[in-house]
């Protein structure tokens, strides 16, 4: 698998590990603890358990293997996942792809960017093609704190179609969705307090 601008890296498809247990929660755990939240995120959120979840990092975060999840889109740009697994630079990176055009980086989406994404799998592409798993794997993306409000009921369903238990995936879907109300947000039409207005 090629590119561009990661040459150096050992990139594989990861596509096969959405099914594996243990994938959900490494993926989005760290965003239901994000901020001052008094509840500690567990894998079994997810339906997944502790021995599945580390099982599962050592080929996420494998630096001799770089997973790379590709979301194409049929209706315009796709997004492709890139686990950097450089030593001592380990993160994860969305890229903008234009077909024939290469990549950009994505710092956000809003949440119908992000639903426009997952719910159009192109017909014949390589990729992620389950619209559950889709919205999953880009909701760190998200970063409009105007969601739609049937946004948690949206996630939770997706939560619940890739495994996570019935009972707690609304609950999880409402931790996931918190992250973005903590996120710092700057009004540009408010004044600096350093400029006298």
């Amino acid at each position: 698998m090629l590119l561009k601008g990661y040459d150096d890296g050992p990139l594989v498809a990861g596509e096969p590990l959405l099914a594996r247990p243990g994938f959900w929660s490494n993926h989005l755990m760290e965003m239901c603890g994000e901020g001052a939240s008094p509840v500690r995120p567990v894998p079994e959120w997810f339906g997944d358990d502790g021995a599945d979840a580390d099982a599962l990092s050592e080929f996420l975060f494998d630096p001799e293997g770089w997973p790379v999840f590709r979301v194409p889109a049929g209706n315009g740009p796709g997004v492709v996942v890139i686990y950097r697994n450089s030593v001592g630079d380990y993160g994860t990176d969305y890229l903008l792809i234009h077909p024939g055009r290469g990549g950009l980086s994505v710092t956000g989406l809003t949440w119908h960017e992000l639903v426009r994404l997952a719910d159009n799998p192109p017909s014949a592409a390589e990729g992620v093609e389950d619209t559950a798993a889709r919205l999953l794997l880009l909701l760190p993306l998200l970063t409009d704190s105007d969601v739609s409000e049937s946004a948690p009921a949206r996630i939770s369903a997706a939560l619940t179609s890739v495994g996570a238990p019935q009972e707690t995936a609304f609950s999880t879907a409402k931790h996931l969705l918190a992250h973005v109300t903590r996120r710092p947000r700057h009004d540009p039409a408010w004044g600096s307090p350093l400029s006298g207005s």
